[in-house]
């Protein structure tokens, strides 16, 4: 919903797409894949889509991707400043997700353990995009499994 001072010609207060330059597509379809993802019919060989729940994540070459963006590409490496997060249902699943991350070839940059807050733990994918998977009690799920903050 927006707030009380959003006018017309704001943009909308969400995030649709979630774009990855990656080096291989269809390695990284077949390691999402693995992990559990289901891929959408959408997208082609070169753009894939995997539906999230309202919003989507499409993996792209980085060639292709920075080229789009207009940028010259660079290498990955060393902290972005940026993770994508997965709120796991209980501490146990953060530990499965993680253990079947590092089995499908992810890097785990920190393993899964107990925190101040809760559980977690981070994993690079092939491509080096860094995810955090974690738990901490009082996170809630609607009946669409979309957070509600």
């Amino acid at each position: 919903m927006p707030d009380a001072g959003s006018r017309e010609e704001d943009m909308r207060q969400r995030l649709n797409l979630i774009l990855l330059g990656v080096r291989d597509v269809a390695a990284s379809v077949a390691f999402y894949r693995e992990l559990g993802w289901r891929r959408s019919t959408a997208g082609s060989d070169e753009f894939a889509l995997f539906e999230l729940g309202g919003v989507a994540v499409a993996f792209q070459s980085r060639e292709a991707f920075a080229a789009d963006a207009g940028l010259p590409d660079r290498q990955p490496g060393g902290f972005a400043g940026f993770a994508l997060a997965y709120v796991a249902r209980s501490a146990e699943e953060v530990y499965q997700v993680m253990a079947k991350a590092a089995e499908l070839g992810a890097t785990v940059t920190r393993p899964a353990g107990p925190n101040s807050w809760g559980h977690s733990g981070y994993f690079a994918d092939p491509d080096g995009h860094l995810f955090e998977v974690l738990y901490e009690d009082g996170w809630i799920f609607d009946e669409h499994d979309d957070l509600v903050l």
